[in-house]
């Protein structure tokens, strides 16, 4: 079959794309082969499907759902890969090729889950709870001599961008000065390093077969907990700042997750704070000024 990039993918990889980079171009043919070297029958393209990477379900020689997933360099898939292998199927999704002659660049095999059922389909009090039972199984201790990426690795390639951002937006340079003391102070003692998903929020927990629910699509790196809990904070962001009681509702919901996950709360409201931000500032400079506004609201409430 044609393999065509869903425009969710087209649209968010071209936000990031560097000068030069022809991975989208390449995808249908890097699709075929991948399909043809495992002996995968194509059902069909998860559409609108993921921001960073083309899922196709599958099923294996054997009748096997599956899911294919190709990702481009800068999505960093084999960090994904080698997290998930470290998982071996608690509280994530099942990596099922795990050899190295079987490894193939960009290219990940994994467990079917239920697409289209997620946590962020229950009630909100109710998705949290399950959300946050799902990245508890996460926290472990990284495999010895990993490679992974740090949380002072990362947020210190995002400060960067933040202030130069800054330099040119006024109307966000508080906020961002204010996201940037946060994380001086929080990597100056860090209480933990634990391996963690590093792009968690509902959307990210599917239904499964194996366990209830299961987490998908890491973006993994080494920190402490709390770094990994604030993305969740604020998921429903738009919910949020639609009611008046959204600051309040921020605040019991940061209270909640930190005793419900035994984090420090002043912690989770730091990083929440920093990745609100940077979120919000990467958001104006690529052009998405709604997101932009809704984010950097919901930042100025910590």
């Amino acid at each position: 079959m044609a393999f065509e990039a869903p425009q969710r993918l087209v649209r968010a990889l071209g936000e990031t794309a560097p000068a030069g980079d022809d991975w989208l171009a390449r995808l249908p043919v890097a699709a075929e082969r991948a399909v043809a070297r495992r002996e995968l029958t194509v059902e069909r393209v998860q559409v609108p499907g993921g921001r960073s990477s083309l899922v196709v379900l599958v099923r294996r020689a054997d009748g096997t759902p599956a899911v294919l997933k190709l990702a481009p360099p800068r999505a960093r898939p084999e960090s994904e890969r080698a997290a998930l292998a470290h998982w071996g199927g608690l509280g994530a999704v099942q990596l099922l090729e795990t050899g190295a002659d079987e490894a193939e660049d960009g290219v990940l095999l994994l467990e079917r889950l239920h697409p289209d059922v997620s946590v962020r389909s229950l009630p909100e009090a109710k998705a949290l709870l399950e959300a946050a039972g799902t990245l508890r199984r996460l926290w472990v201790e990284p495999p010895a001599g990993h490679a992974f990426e740090t949380v002072a690795e990362r947020t210190g390639r995002q400060a960067a961008a933040m202030r130069a951002s800054a330099g040119t937006d006024p109307e966000s340079a508080p906020l961002v000065e204010a996201a940037l003391a946060a994380r001086e102070e929080l990597l100056a003692a860090p209480p933990e390093q634990l391996l963690l998903h590093g792009t968690f929020r509902q959307s990210k927990v599917l239904g499964g077969d194996r366990m209830h629910w299961l987490a998908v699509g890491p973006d993994p790196v080494v920190g402490e907990s709390a770094f990994d809990l604030a993305r969740l904070v604020r998921d429903r962001v738009e919910d949020l700042i639609a009611t008046a009681s959204g600051p309040a509702t921020t605040r019991r919901r940061i209270k909640r997750l930190a005793e419900s996950l035994e984090v420090d709360q002043e912690r989770l409201r730091g990083w929440t704070l920093f990745r609100a931000v940077e979120s919000g500032v990467r958001a104006r400079r690529v052009g998405r000024e709604k997101d932009a506004e809704l984010l950097l609201e919901f930042a100025a409430w910590l």
